[in-house]
């Protein structure tokens, strides 16, 4: 006999700048949809840095893109396929108004202070929006705190609170877990601490990994 799904946990570790991670998130929403009682369903967000020795204030998008993926073309490749997982999952990919690759480590505590205040998966869900949508610079102040403000949380606590180094260590902490657990990719789930999949899988596949990690 299935167990109930309200003892279902999912840790997600991903990076806010990940498009995969963004099609991951809304593919784990539709396979929580096919099974019962999915708002019982405990999950948390964690860091992992693709790019931890970002530059502080980022790069410029181009230069970035060429830098990882050696041509322009290269990444168009990857666009392509990047758009239709997109469409499927009703993500308009607006890769072309993004003009910096931000550091995400002040995204990261932004996550880490909203779970905090019961907020994670909103705060989560305003990063991808206005990176990917709109092209926000999501590793400035005054965009982060826009995105606090989007998700509910206080305009000018949060303010405070990323002008602070409150949360440093426990984001550090969180991201050495994952690289512990060999992580080297993301979106990376983990369900009740003993089932894990890599990459934005399908929903039949998740499905599967959440029977698993309940049957346990």
């Amino acid at each position: 006999m299935e167990k109930p799904f309200a003892n279902i946990s999912i840790e997600i570790y991903s990076d806010v700048i990940c498009p995969w991670c963004y099609v991951g998130k809304r593919r784990l929403e539709r396979a929580l949809g096919q099974l019962r009682d999915r708002a019982q369903a405990q999950i948390g967000w964690r860091p992992f840095q693709l790019n931890p020795t970002m530059p502080p204030d980022g790069m410029d998008r181009t230069a970035y893109l060429k830098a990882k993926f050696g041509t322009l073309e290269n990444f168009g490749r990857m666009k392509g396929q990047l758009l239709a997982s997109g469409e499927e999952e009703k993500i308009l990919f607006a890769f072309d108004k993004i003009q910096r690759t931000p550091n995400t480590f002040a995204a990261h505590r932004l996550v880490w202070y909203a779970a905090q205040r019961g907020k994670q998966d909103e705060v989560v869900e305003a990063l991808f929006r206005m990176y990917f949508l709109e092209g926000k610079n999501i590793g400035a102040v005054k965009d982060l705190t826009h995105v606090a403000a989007e998700a509910g949380l206080d305009r000018k606590e949060t303010e405070h609170f990323l002008a602070s180094d409150n949360g440093t260590v426990e984001v550090k902490g969180e991201e050495a877990v994952g690289r512990r657990l060999g992580i080297r990719g993301v979106p990376y789930f983990v369900f009740n601490g003993r089932i894990s999949i890599s990459g934005a899988q399908p929903p039949d596949i998740i499905v599967s990994a959440i029977q698993q990690g309940l049957a346990g």
